[in-house]
């Protein structure tokens, strides 16, 4: 038999270490709170930095890159992230993680002090790229959490109510978009860039204090014989294509990022374009309640029989999202859009995180979200480093000029960002129409199947997968499965 279709201890459940504790969701509740805390912060400090540098350089570039190398480092370092998650007790890796964060915000505070201002505002000067670099890294870094996150749901809550819980993770991140990209925008408007760090590093500091109280049920992680490796992408990669179908859950999530990627460059410009930086913070704010009601949605009646399923139908609403909501340049038509797209995210990672909860064993959890991490947060990237310069160079002065006009103004009418609008269009198109292509696909068939076929299993049957797993059968080669 093949990898992909020999029945392993991987293939069958996502084993517990040990039975969530009769307290876990009180627990996990705790933990989400202070994620969603630091996520708070993290982009808080982001949000008012991108504003911040477009309303300095006007420059869509500018912004791209910026939001595309987040997204690269954050796809560099997700590998390694999901390792580091396998490998020690989830609350040690928050608590790494915070701190890490709280340096790096406090070192951006104090470049920002003892030098001027307009040091950091020259693209081609040093200071920019080390006070936008430091940023980076402690945005980067809190991702880590995340993926621990992710963890700890198969830790602390039974198996039948995962969907439930991913589905309050989508509630909370919606409330901490609303209070940051409102705040963050007034932040900047009105406290300027180092008025907006001060508080950042405040809200780093307290979350930092709050983590220290928190205490998880959980066992030092036993190593799987041999001295493993400080990058298991090996395991990460076997694991994966042990369970049928899922590098295709992987690839069907990364369809939602490849939109993300034109998002990520061009929304926030567009947003400016029809607001000043405060309103448009209140604005990104209340359409962002979407996320609160998507999650509160999938967290009441879960994803359905299917989640994969559900992933796609998803995927194919936001492709039309995508087209429609910049076709005319009226503001409630962009606030409405975005309330829609944001509605709909919280079933889009739901449904991802809920199947490899219940497929992929729990110790080796960290490293399946670490890879799709990767995978998915690097087309974002590629998308925004790509869209930016075409959009800023080409496409937007393409459609300021009579031909442009002439081309498309039937369809998407008149205004000042037309150029930001035919992008979102096409890209949308393209969204929706990989995502039906997605539901022909063999893998597609063969993963739903999984999913339904994954049985629960007890905690002494978990225990002893795990030393079957640990010793490769004879005759096999490391790496395979």
């Amino acid at each position: 038999m093949t990898a992909e279709t020999e029945p392993t201890a991987e293939t069958e459940t996502a084993a517990n270490a040990a039975p969530p504790p009769a307290d876990g969701m009180r627990r996990f509740v705790h933990v989400l709170v202070n994620t969603a805390l630091a996520n708070l912060t993290t982009s808080f400090l982001w949000f008012a930095l991108t504003f911040w540098i477009y309303l300095e350089t006007r420059s869509v570039l500018a912004t791209g890159i910026v939001g595309g190398t987040y997204m690269l480092l954050v796809a560099i370092f997700a590998i390694p992230f999901g390792t580091l998650v396998d490998r020690h007790r989830k609350i040690r890796v928050m608590v790494f993680s915070s701190t890490v964060t709280t340096i790096a915000f406090l070192v951006a505070l104090a470049l920002f002090v003892l030098r001027p201002e307009s040091d950091f505002t020259q693209l081609g000067g040093p200071w920019f790229w080390l006070f936008t670099g430091i940023v980076l890294l402690g945005s980067v870094v809190e991702q880590l959490r995340n993926i621990a996150l992710s963890t700890t749901v198969t830790l602390l809550v039974p198996v039948e109510r995962h969907a439930n819980a991913n589905g309050l993770v989508g509630t909370v991140q919606g409330v901490a978009f609303i209070v940051t990209s409102v705040f963050s925008g007034l932040s900047v408007g009105y406290l300027g860039m180092l008025g907006t760090l001060y508080v950042a590093v405040g809200l780093t500091v307290l979350t930092f204090i709050h983590l220290l109280t928190i205490r998880l049920p959980e066992a030092e992680p036993e190593h799987e014989g041999g001295r493993p490796p400080a990058v298991d992408l090996r395991g990460s990669f076997r694991t994966i294509r042990a369970v049928p179908g899922l590098v295709a859950l992987i690839l069907f999530t990364t369809l939602n990022n490849l939109i993300g990627g034109v998002y990520m460059a061009l929304m926030d410009p567009y947003g400016l374009e029809l607001f000043s930086v405060q309103m448009w913070g209140i604005v990104f704010g209340v359409a962002s309640t979407g996320f609160i009601i998507g999650g509160i949605v999938i967290s009441t009646l879960g994803l359905g029989k299917n989640p994969i399923r559900t992933m796609l139908l998803v995927c194919v609403a936001m492709g039309v999202l995508g087209s429609l909501f910049t076709i005319r340049e009226f503001w409630w038509l962009y606030a409405l859009g975005i309330w829609l797209y944001m509605a709909l995210i919280p079933a889009v990672e739901a449904s991802e995180q809920t199947v490899i909860q219940k497929v992929v064993p729990f110790r080796r959890q960290g490293r399946v979200f670490g890879f799709a991490a990767a995978f998915e947060s690097a087309a974002a990237p590629i998308t925004a480093f790509l869209i930016a310069p075409i959009a800023e160079f080409w496409i937007i002065p393409w459609m300021d000029s009579s031909d442009g006009q002439a081309t498309w103004g039937w369809l998407l009418g008149e205004g000042e960002a037309r150029g930001i609008a035919l992008v979102f269009l096409f890209s949308g198109i393209v969204l929706a129409v990989l995502a039906l292509l997605a539901f022909t696909t063999k893998s597609y068939r063969r993963l739903s199947e999984a999913y339904q076929d994954a049985p629960g299993e007890t905690p002494e049957e978990a225990q002893q997968d795990a030393s079957e797993v640990d010793a490769p059968a004879p005759g096999t080669r490391p790496g395979t499965v």
